[in-house]
């Protein structure tokens, strides 16, 4: 019964637009971070509230057990800034409120409503009833730290000619979507000290099973690695000779469909309802036919020599985790990027994420999920996604100079806030991919912005990824101009872009608060292109300066104590008639500067 206060009526009027306060005692909202510390975050309008609090305590005892947290503004989209606060229970459970002060105005929020007196704790407070870490989502560690490198094998490198397909292209001719150009698995590893120089610490190779294309999407055998990449043996020393150099290993899992030529979907072909394998697939009608305009059973999009395959079926679902656990055991690969994820069911997954884990807890499992995915990333499911919607947003900020900073940070803000923030420090973002058109094409051909784009990267929460020769400036529009081989004569490389990719992720390795740290903006305003964001910790302060636009501007910041070029060690401009604390930057067009309080 709650009693001595008074909850808000329609008719009472305040300044806080109760209407926009949001939290719900679960998901998102409120989550274990880590096995001591609980995350709680709350939803205000935009510019409502000028301190937020989390009141919590043990409902058994709250007189002894309740504390008052401040809340940190860590996110602001273009309708609501959110706030969140980590709290330690005393006895892993506790009851919480939320107190919003705007100007001499209070209000509480309970999960009964909201009141303008202050409640009697506990009763109708949000309840976390008991927190057992084994429903934690513990996403690996590692990938934290990680910097990704995303290889088509059959672009990379020949390191074996003797298993080059029968019809090869020359290297570096324009490729079509059936070419072969005789990259493979020994050319990887002869190029393994080359990405240990880049600073790459863990490879993303899409499929390396047999398959009959250039790109293995469409398999034919999950358990044999494709002739003309190599075999076993040759996955097992590449997978050794990367962990010897500190390089961790993804193989990329095509699960939701398989290739029409398989012996599988032939099977239905030829037999129909009498198959074995009638029911591993989606068939409308019998016989099947694979037909080029639109197949009688369900595809990966309507690509006829992409039957989907039923993982609802329990035979179906049995023979692909089989796979799944096989290549981990096989060969100690540390994780798996799932491709085409979201179109699999919940179920299937949760399943292989029990099985992959109980081989290894720290493997990494990226899904294929190009929008929202929180549904994916309870802890029950993968660890990570590819973010595309971050590459879209950024991407679309450099390439439209009628955008401002503040639209940009609202942007950015509203991504950070779909996950749960050891979520956000492992998402798995990437500027290009075999997808996409390639990341110097997307801006124009422009190095300032390619460099800018990848400073973000590189500074930004979550794990980075390149694709293969963005670090070198390949360009090419969508499939199959993506999918180049890479240039290995330096001659034909940018060496100097080459040479931005590699101090990036030198600086990006020597700063783990760039890897792990809290993320915020400090400047991004509506009449200006240029933003300034930080990242921190208990250890080290960082403050990232940006100017995506085509003049030379100079921003100013108060920034107390001592702070320096993080990249050339030099004072940053302090001094000179500034105003105490007030830090100044010029940066050129399309040019950035990162500094690290001393």
């Amino acid at each position: 019964m709650i009693t001595n206060q008074r909850k808000i009526q329609p008719d009472h009027p305040t300044r806080i637009h109760l209407e926009c306060l949001h939290h719900l005692s679960h998901s998102k909202w409120a989550y274990s971070y880590d096995k001591d510390v609980f995350h709680l975050r709350v939803r205000t309008k935009r510019g409502d509230v000028d301190r937020a609090f989390a009141l919590t305590g043990d409902k058994y005892d709250w007189k002894s057990f309740h504390h008052e947290h401040p809340m940190r503004k860590v996110a602001s989209d273009r309708f609501f800034d959110y706030w969140q606060a980590g709290v330690t229970p005393d006895h892993r459970r506790f009851s919480y409120a939320f107190r919003f002060h705007a100007g001499q105005e209070t209000v509480w929020l309970t999960e009964t409503g909201v009141y303008t007196e202050e409640p009697d704790a506990p009763d109708g407070f949000f309840d976390q009833p008991y927190v057992h870490v084994i429903d934690m989502f513990d996403p690996p560690a590692w990938a934290k730290s990680a910097v990704f490198y995303q290889i088509m094998p059959d672009r990379f490198a020949n390191g074996d000619p003797d298993n080059d397909p029968e019809e090869t292209s020359e290297w570096g001719d324009t490729p079509t979507r059936e070419s072969f150009f005789g990259g493979d698995l020994q050319g990887i590893i002869s190029k393994l000290d080359y990405l240990a120089d880049l600073g790459i610490t863990a490879l993303y190779l899409t499929p390396i099973f047999e398959a009959p294309t250039n790109h293995k999407y469409d398999t034919l055998n999950y358990k044999k690695v494709d002739p003309h990449f190599g075999d076993l043996e040759l996955l097992k020393q590449l997978v050794q000779e990367a962990h010897a150099k500190g390089i961790r290993v993804v193989l990329d899992a095509v699960f939701n469909h398989i290739g029409a030529d398989s012996p599988q979907f032939q099977d239905v072909v030829k037999h129909g309802k009498q198959s074995k394998y009638a029911n591993w697939f989606h068939i409308h009608s019998f016989p099947v036919e694979v037909r080029e305009d639109r197949p009688n059973y369900d595809a990966f999009g309507f690509f006829p020599q992409m039957p989907k395959l039923n993982t609802a079926n329990p035979e179906t679902r049995e023979y692909l985790l089989d796979i799944a656990e096989y290549w981990l055991k096989e060969i100690g690969m540390d994780g798996w990027r799932l491709d085409v994820a979201n179109e699999i069911d919940h179920t299937f997954w949760r399943e292989f994420r029990k099985r992959i884990k109980a081989i290894n807890p720290e493997a990494y499992i990226i899904g294929e999920v190009w929008t929202d995915s929180l549904r994916w990333l309870d802890g029950d499911q993968f660890d990570s996604v590819m973010n595309y919607p971050l590459s879209d947003r950024l991407l679309e900020y450099l390439g439209d100079e009628s955008l401002n900073a503040d639209t940009f940070a609202a942007y950015i803000g509203h991504l950070l806030m779909r996950y749960p923030q050891q979520a956000n420090e492992v998402m798995f973002n990437l500027l290009a991919s075999h997808d996409t058109a390639r990341l110097l094409t997307q801006l124009g051909g422009d190095k300032r912005k390619l460099k800018l784009a990848a400073a973000f990267l590189f500074t930004f929460t979550g794990t980075p990824c390149i694709f293969y020769g963005d670090e070198i400036g390949l360009e090419g529009e969508g499939d199959p101009d993506c999918r180049k081989c890479m240039l290995w004569e330096e001659e034909q490389q940018d060496r100097d872009l080459l040479l931005s990719y590699r101090e990036l992720i030198r600086l990006r390795h020597q700063h783990p608060a760039l890897s792990t740290g809290e993320f915020g903006f400090l400047r991004a305003r509506e009449d200006e292109r240029a933003f300034i964001y930080e990242r921190f910790d208990k250890e080290e302060h960082l403050t990232v300066w940006m100017n995506p636009s085509g003049q030379t501007v100079r921003l100013s910041l108060k920034l107390e104590g001592q702070w320096r070029d993080a990249l050339t060690g030099q004072p940053a401009d302090s001094a000179k008639g500034l105003a105490q604390g007030l830090v100044q930057v010029e940066l050129a067009p399309y040019g950035y500067a990162i500094l690290k309080k001393a």
